[in-house]
């Protein structure tokens, strides 16, 4: 994350006299010396803090269904119940697949409890956790599978099936462990089919192996391995610090993914930093619905669990997450400002419709508070219970802290947050200009290189992107572009990868502008390109539906709900140029900055059709090559 929000006097870094090199800015470090609290030097630790602390007091939330499958009330699991299934998950492991210490255990299906039960089984065991997104597709399953060496993988039982699809391309592959029931017929290569009766089967022995004992397959229940070794629990082999704790495989935006190593010593450093920026209490409740294949949301939870408070998980799907949060009513939300801003949009856009007096007393109280905000305080009794407790109840009602990261927040959706929720508004980005050199003043600017005990070790069996990232001195160049304020905090401002140079030797920094555009009502998702034999940009626009329908509504068009048809139209063409138009002045694009034509696309970019990573980045060069035809169009359009 980059620059927290700051509000006061405090000073959250120096330089350190004398530390420049040729090219390089002085050294920063934090005022604050942050030691490992109560010496929590691993995972296994962190979770055994949280337990002593909230034994019996709810940990993991899951939603319940009724038979027709409707989402009812959260049921919990405590502290102490997630440790007995944890030790017994480990048992299984050791005693039933012969897992080693240190080695590699997969983990694969959207957050839910069976993957955080995995995760602590894993520490408890030094076993090292190897997850995968559950959106990967049949590439890169079985490079992530064979790279890390796996033999065992835990997996969602939605996700079986194309497990065994790339089964025959999986050597190392022994065993799948399955968090559910899977009911399915599936025929697999080379390998026998397996049906349902098989792959459920609940022998002493719980597996399921096929025919062909040279192409051994075993498919195991989670709950099987509760039950298992008669009762026996093994005892625990506790990490050490050193020890790797995970390896997070990156989403491959440009070529196969790479293996970050994590020790227990980088996760718990990780941890405490962010613990001394979001405080948490045992009463807090976090909704936990980013991956918790990224690091970032592994954090957050490890921060929840070392307070004693609370995870509930969303139902999977992410259409869902507003019913999800009001059943939950957590007190901690993190998330993307592309959510914020549809909070925002749908929140103004129901305050525009109302009109009349209902508008009129938001107006007032939003003045009123953001008078009060300014003195210091954003909360106001009066105002709060009168207009902002139905907004409050978007998000459920009792958040008390947001965090937004992965890209810069508006100034004015970042306002509006803590005055309709009262509530602190951590921020992870922030975004300026660009053309960076470590000499720039009053703010140095440049790409950020980072050392300490939160680095993480190097790349899986990939020494030479190793030390390419990581010097000799163990300083770590991160790829991003970060510019230092005046109270010491370090703003994220860019991606080094995504400056590209035009005809006229202007620079050019993607993911801002696409940031800033992003603001614009009509813009679900934007690629912005620009060819260096070219003097300006274009982009693709993947519009908001709800957005294009509306306007549609109030032209009298009839099929404003058919996105294919309506990408067509040269007048709504027209009122997303100018909507960018709108944007980029208010955001004082330089001309260069702005794109000078556009390409509706009606359909979503996708982890499917290969365009966005499971983390809902930009996959550049394969946006490139689908929309070739149409950036060349444009081009020659434009001359």
């Amino acid at each position: 994350m980059g620059a927290v929000e700051s509000t006061s006097t405090q000073l959250f870094s120096h330089p350190i006299p004398h530390s420049e090199l040729p090219g390089y800015g002085p050294v920063h470090v934090s005022p604050d010396a942050l030691p490992l609290a109560d010496h929590i030097l691993t995972q296994w630790e962190n979770f055994k803090r949280g337990l002593s602390i909230s034994a019996d007091s709810n940990y993991l939330g899951t939603r319940s269904r009724d038979a027709t499958g409707k989402a009812g009330a959260y049921t919990w699991i405590t502290y102490n119940q997630t440790l007995k299934r944890a030790e017994r998950i480990a048992t299984g492991f050791q005693k039933r697949l012969h897992v080693r210490r240190q080695e590699m255990v997969g983990v694969m299906s959207k957050n839910r409890a069976e993957w955080v039960l995995t995760e602590i089984a894993c520490n408890r065991m030094s076993y090292v956790l190897v997850p995968l997104y559950d959106t990967l597709g049949p590439k890169a399953i079985p490079y992530i599978v064979n790279h890390s060496g796996m033999r065992v993988l835990v997996a969602a039982g939605e996700l079986i099936p194309s497990i065994l699809d790339v089964k025959h391309e999986c050597p190392t592959l022994e065993f799948l462990v399955s968090m559910d029931v899977v009911c399915c017929r599936h025929a697999v290569g080379a390998v026998c089919c397996l049906h349902v009766r098989m792959l459920v089967c609940r022998s002493r022995r719980g597996s399921v192996r096929t025919r062909k004992r040279q192409e051994c397959q075993c498919c195991i229940l989670v709950q099987s391995l509760l039950v298992c070794c008669d009762g026996l629990v093994v005892p625990e082999d506790p990490p050490l610090p050193s020890d790797y704790a995970t390896i997070c495989y990156t989403s491959g935006t440009t070529g196969d993914p790479k293996g970050a190593i994590l020790t227990h010593r980088n996760l718990s450093t990780a941890t405490e930093i962010v613990t001394h920026r979001v405080i948490s209490h045992p009463h807090y409740v976090h909704m936990s619905y980013l991956p918790l294949a990224h690091v970032f949301e592994r954090v957050n939870a490890a921060n929840i669990t070392r307070a004693g408070a609370s995870m509930g998980f969303y139902q999977g799907d992410i259409l869902h997450l507003m019913d999800d949060m009001a059943e939950l009513k957590p007190h901690i939300f993190v998330s993307v400002p592309r959510l914020f801003n549809r909070v925002y949009d749908k929140i103004m856009q129901g305050v525009m419709a109302a009109g009349g007096l209902k508008k009129l007393l938001f107006d007032y109280a939003y003045a009123a508070k953001k008078q009060a905000l300014d003195d210091g305080t954003n909360v106001h009794a009066l105002w709060d219970a009168l207009v902002f407790a139905k907004i409050r109840n978007v998000l459920g009602g009792r958040v008390e802290f947001i965090v937004s990261g992965s890209a810069p927040l508006a100034a004015n959706v970042k306002e509006f947050l803590k005055i309709a929720f009262s509530c602190r508004v951590e921020e992870g980005y922030g975004a300026r200009n660009m053309n960076y050199t470590s000499a720039d003043v009053p703010r140095p600017r440049g790409e950020i290189c980072i050392r300490g005990s939160n680095v993480f070790a190097g790349y899986y069996k990939d020494p030479e992107k190793t030390a390419e990232c990581l010097g000799q001195d163990g300083w770590f160049s991160t790829g991003d572009i970060g510019a230092w304020n005046a109270d010491g905090t370090l703003s994220i401002i860019d991606r080094k990868k995504n400056i590209f140079k035009l005809a006229q030797g202007e620079y050019v920094a993607a993911e801002k502008i696409e940031n800033v555009y992003a603001k614009s009502p009509f813009v679900a998702q934007m690629f912005l390109y620009g060819d260096s034999y070219q003097s300006y940009l274009v982009a693709i626009v993947v519009p908001d539906p709800d957005i294009v329908q509306t306007w549609a509504t109030e032209r009298n068009i009839p099929d404003g709900h058919n996105m294919t048809n309506m990408a067509q139209r040269a007048d709504l063409k027209a009122a997303i140029l100018a909507s960018l138009a709108d944007v980029a002045k208010e955001a004082k694009l330089n001309g260069f900055e702005c794109a000078k034509d556009i390409y509706i696309h009606p359909d979503p970019f996708s982890v499917d059709n290969d365009l966005i990573t499971p983390t809902f980045k930009l996959k550049r060069p394969q946006l490139k090559a689908y929309f070739h035809r149409q950036i060349d169009a444009m081009y020659a359009g434009l001359h």
